[in-house]
């Protein structure tokens, strides 16, 4: 019976310590942000995701395969064909599977034709469908397909 009382006296100690802290940080300055409404701004030295580059409509990239062998997790499937007339091969499918990605950056350095960069992007969700066709028309463009 009196371990019974003692558990009951704990209980409302800690209860009383749980709701000073609270109390006292009602006070405070706030850590957090509403996230959706607010969001934080990123350093100039930010890395995204990877994205292809895109100069006159067309993507830079001349499939030289120097990223797909840097990629570590194997993450990047290009495929190129060389057209007729054309110098260099042209960029067919170019396709970065963000699930696997690790953000190592070994593709962006080793493209000697500066051909990918890291997005500056950090925000990809948003609360419209639209928004996410978008981004899917985007990716579609800049990949070349």
């Amino acid at each position: 019976m009196i371990n019974y009382f003692k558990e009951i006296i704990l209980g409302l100690r800690t209860l009383a310590i749980g709701m000073r802290i609270t109390f006292v940080r009602m006070f405070h300055h706030r850590v957090t942000l509403d996230y959706p409404h607010k969001t934080v701004t990123m350093t100039p030295r930010f890395r995204g995701h990877v994205i292809l580059k895109v100069a006159d409509a067309k993507p830079k990239c001349i499939v030289c395969m120097a990223c797909q062998r840097a990629c570590p997790s194997g993450c990047i499937k290009l495929d190129g064909e060389k057209r007729e007339g054309a110098a260099r091969k042209s960029l067919t499918s170019y396709t970065l599977n963000f699930t696997t990605c690790s953000l190592c950056g070994l593709c962006v350095e080793s493209c000697a034709f500066d051909a990918l960069e890291f997005s500056k992007k950090y925000n990809l969700t948003s609360m419209h469908k639209e928004d996410y066709q978008a981004i899917d028309l985007l990716q579609q463009a800049g990949g070349g397909k």
